[in-house]
């Protein structure tokens, strides 16, 4: 007959703790067995988007369109606004907004007149309806139209620094 050790009680284990982007951690108090009285917040990865030639963050959220404005009532941050061209206005005033969502991109066409495509990597070019928000992957190609398109850039990699020895 062999003897066991009991299994380890949770407050027992390492204090290693992976969590997703956006989380909050909290981590073991050590031997008194509760959760500690401060937390660690992970910040979210910030992913981006291209219009033209510019990279915008998503930090905040963007409204893209011929003449942006924000809307009347903003809960959260200000968005902010970016002017494309549209010579043959095509675009409309606020066309499209893009936020970050957690750890997904959001894209929303906002009432626009001519529509709003999204391609998804390896799938079948989808327009939105007035109003209609889809989740968009790295790599999507939202369409404005008037030769305006937006690509969805992945946030960039973190890497881990390691301490200099001395």
């Amino acid at each position: 007959m062999s003897t066991r050790e009991p299994a380890p009680r949770r407050d027992d284990l390492e204090d290693t703790v992976i969590a997703a982007w956006g989380d909050t951690v909290l981590r073991p108090r050590g031997a008194t067995g509760g959760p500690s009285t401060s937390t660690t917040v992970v910040p979210p990865r910030i992913a981006a988007v291209r219009i033209g030639e510019r990279i915008e963050r998503l930090d905040v959220p963007v409204i893209v369109g011929r003449r942006p404005s924000a809307p009347r009532l903003v809960s959260g941050p200000a968005p902010r606004l970016v002017v494309v061209p549209s010579p043959a206005q095509e675009v409309s005033s606020s066309h499209v907004e893009i936020r970050q969502d957690g750890d997904v991109v959001v894209v929303t066409d906002l009432r626009s007149t001519n529509g709003t495509v999204v391609r998804l990597p390896a799938r079948h070019p989808v327009k939105l309806r007035q109003g209609e928000s889809t989740v968009a992957l790295p790599g999507a190609i939202v369409d404005l139209g008037d030769g305006n398109t937006l690509e969805i850039l992945a946030p960039p990699r973190t890497t881990v620094q390691e301490e200099p020895h001395t």
